[in-house]
């Protein structure tokens, strides 16, 4: 029987809130208002029969491709999920990283692929290790499947590893998926992505995680034109037509991308001092630094992370992700980027429960 649900998105809707909310895996909403838009510049329905043609214009022109190379998507876990089931069929092998985005697991599940993992190790700073795909690839292996920034621990992979990884790929008779949703996190020189590299990458990617406007749901795929026309006519399956007005007020925010990057950057980058500062008074918890991201993988001394992540919600009205839902069972995820404040706070109950410990 094929999986057919996700544990993490059932607790990230049901279990994830908290008064002090460090669960969140993206900056805070940007504010409707703050956008530049008048109500007479939208409209309610428009041509978008296979996606809104200026939508593809700026999404290609921001990834340095073409529009017959785009696939627009309800947000990144559609993106993902559209790639797999285009490419994969049932008994494929997909090479999935741990600790790893639990969708990117399920989606591979529900198409009816045989997963197979390989391990991103905390004594190497989770690096993207090449010798440890080498070892886990084979005859049937499909598809590999990574993040970058990395989800969770927002460690970057350099440009070079994934010209490796796209010769191994190609001699493999496989595909790279790669989830740049975290990449523009990357505030200073961010990197072009990896798409350029060959036809063997698909890049998945939205306005979700660093921009701040997630109820757009402004995600997308990008593929060479065949493949990407048939990820399209995939889609006919579930639905005739995206919202259009959030089409719209996704071109607008591509017009104003860097504005809009900006008021986010500005709170993860306080948010980051604090947690940095934080780390370095509690020797009971573990983690690589990283100098960008919105998200932190922590690995807890001594005690069951579960227990404590639970703990930390009841009786400190705290919440973070139990690391358990990104193969990293001793762990928990904190998440940066919403509120100075409210994250200042969480982290002072999340020390309190240490104490205590």
């Amino acid at each position: 029987m094929r999986h057919r649900h996700s544990d993490y998105m059932h607790w990230a809707k049901t279990q994830s809130r908290a008064r002090f909310n460090l669960a969140t895996s993206g900056v805070g909403s940007f504010p409707l208002k703050e956008l530049p838009v008048a109500i007479d510049e939208l409209e309610m329905n428009g041509d978008t029969k296979y996606g809104h043609g200026p939508l593809k214009e700026a999404i290609a022109r921001k990834c340095g491709t073409t529009p017959d190379c785009v696939v627009t998507a309800d947000g990144a876990s559609m993106a993902n999920y559209l790639a797999m089931a285009t490419l994969l069929e049932s008994g494929d092998e997909v090479l999935i990283e741990r600790p790893a985005y639990g969708l990117l697991v399920d989606a591979a599940l529900y198409v009816g692929a045989t997963v197979e993992r390989f391990d991103r190790l905390e004594e190497d700073g989770y690096a993207l290790d090449l010798e440890a795909i080498r070892r886990r690839l084979s005859t049937k292996t499909r598809l590999i499947a990574v993040t970058n920034l990395h989800n969770p621990t927002s460690v970057e992979t350099p440009q070079s590893i994934f010209a490796e990884l796209g010769a191994m790929a190609r001699e493999a008779g496989a595909r790279v998926l790669v989830d740049e949703v975290y990449l523009d996190a990357i505030y200073e020189n961010t990197p072009r992505g990896v798409f350029h590299f060959g036809p063997e990458f698909l890049v998945t990617n939205s306005l979700t995680k660093v921009y701040g406007v997630s109820g757009l749901r402004c995600g997308w795929i990008l593929a060479e034109p065949d493949l990407a026309w048939r990820m399209w006519r995939l889609n006919d399956l579930f639905g005739s037509i995206p919202a259009h007005p959030a089409n719209l007020l996704s071109v607008k925010v591509f017009e104003h991308l860097d504005a809009v990057r900006a008021r986010g950057r500005a709170i993860v980058e306080a948010d980051r001092v604090l947690l940095r500062q934080f780390l370095d008074a509690h020797p009971q918890l573990a983690t690589p630094r990283t100098k960008w991201g919105t998200t932190t993988l922590v690995r807890l001394l001594g005690s069951n992370a579960d227990e404590f992540v639970a703990r930390l919600r009841a009786e400190y009205e705290t919440s973070v992700v139990p690391g358990h839902f990104f193969g990293a069972p001793n762990h928990f995820r904190i998440g940066m980027g919403v509120d100075t404040s409210m994250f200042r706070e969480g982290l002072e109950r999340i020390g309190a429960l240490l104490e205590k410990l």
